[in-house]
């Protein structure tokens, strides 16, 4: 039986690679980005427009879902995929940034995580073994384990608590998971800050119990760009070949190309969706910000290179006369384009690798990209 996971081939001159993960809900071509469905559904987008930008694989949130609709709830609809009427691969978070988001409403214990919940006040608790439990009874493609997610910047020792009692959970995820044999990829997610010491011993620990799948977590939560990619550095060169690695939460297009130069497979961001709400648009040379007054009168398209729907159609007077307006059209059209950007950003990245041209395709893309 095949792994889930192949490379197909990797830079010559860097560790850029090109693979394909496989699930029970079709492949998944790599480098991807996913566009993050916190409910089950991408603001501004529904699933026909997402298949047609190209979206190989959508992330829900497990906690937000276990709230709304409830597990029991999309158990009976079928399955997390006939629920939310998608086709391709999910992949879910586990709740885990939750405990950092939701601080003062969630508390460690020594069994889980007990957090009252930010709609009613309900208390509950998450264990690693019930994240596991929920996410194969919804029938997820890809899953995440509880994992603690302290805040930026925090003590040596708070950082160090918090990857003791993450590697613990982890174990106890990985060890029901083994018990249950669900059909989904259950990825380990590495913990430590921004400390070297601590983000080696978890990942060679992760590696160590038997994850052969691995993520980043706890970057892009305010440390410097510097440290981030160190980080990313670091974790790359322990992680085998072999091994997927998904750097989550990350990021700006300019991160995304750079992590793709250092191995990285899998990305997920809020950013292009939660820009483009709030006017800020991605476009091949940079950010354009549309509410600007100097967009009042400019009949030219947001990017002249870009193929999408709201390029081809519309220009940045149209776009920012809605956002001023408040219409709803503007929403759609803006996040249709941000998220075209984004996955046509990760085509043109898979192909550059395809044909061994990453860091052609690299140098002209920062040559002509003001970055945000």
């Amino acid at each position: 039986m095949k792994s889930f996971f192949e490379i197909l081939k990797k830079s010559k001159n860097g560790n850029s690679r090109l693979g394909l993960i496989r699930t029970s809900h079709g492949e998944i071509q790599t480098p991807v980005f996913m566009p993050v469905g916190t409910q089950g559904a991408v603001k501004g987008m529904v699933h026909k427009d997402l298949k047609e930008a190209g979206t190989q694989i959508i992330l829900n949130n497990l906690y937000h879902m276990f709230l709304r609709p409830g597990i029991e709830t999309i158990k009976k609809a079928g399955g997390i995929h006939k629920f939310i009427g998608w086709d391709k691969p999910i992949l879910t978070d586990s709740g885990g940034y939750q405990i950092l988001s939701l601080s003062s409403l969630s508390k460690i214990l020594d069994d889980g995580v007990k957090f009252k919940s930010h709609l009613d006040g309900t208390e509950f608790l998450f264990t690693p073994e019930d994240v596991v439990k929920w996410q194969s009874e919804i029938g997820v493609d890809i899953m995440m384990p509880l994992d603690y997610l302290v805040e930026y910047p925090s003590p040596y020792e708070k950082v160090k608590y918090a990857l003791e009692i993450t590697l613990d959970w982890e174990k106890r995820a990985l060890d029901y998971y083994k018990q249950i044999s669900p059909s989904g990829i259950l990825f380990g997610i590495t913990q430590g800050g921004v400390f070297r010491d601590l983000r080696k011993k978890s990942t060679e620990k992760l590696l160590k119990i038997g994850y052969n799948a691995i993520a980043i977590g706890g970057l892009s939560v305010g440390e410097s760009k510097e440290e981030m990619f160190e980080i990313i550095k670091l974790t790359r060169e322990i992680v085998p070949e072999k091994i997927p690695v998904y750097l989550m939460g990350v990021g700006k297009p300019e991160d995304i190309v750079r992590a793709v130069d250092l191995g990285i497979d899998m990305f997920d961001c809020v950013l292009p969706t939660r820009n483009a709400r709030t006017g800020w648009l991605y476009t091949h040379k940079g950010k354009v910000v549309i509410k600007n007054s100097r967009h009042r009168e400019d009949f030219t398209p947001l990017d002249e290179e870009c193929p999408c729907y709201t390029c081809k159609n519309f220009t940045k007077a149209y776009l920012r006369h809605l956002y001023v307006a408040g219409e709803i059209n503007y929403s759609i059209l803006a996040t249709t384009h941000n998220l075209f950007f984004y996955l046509d950003i990760m085509r043109k990245i898979r192909h550059s690798i395809g044909l061994y041209e990453f860091s052609i395709f690299k140098e002209n893309f920062f040559k002509n990209y003001k970055e945000s």
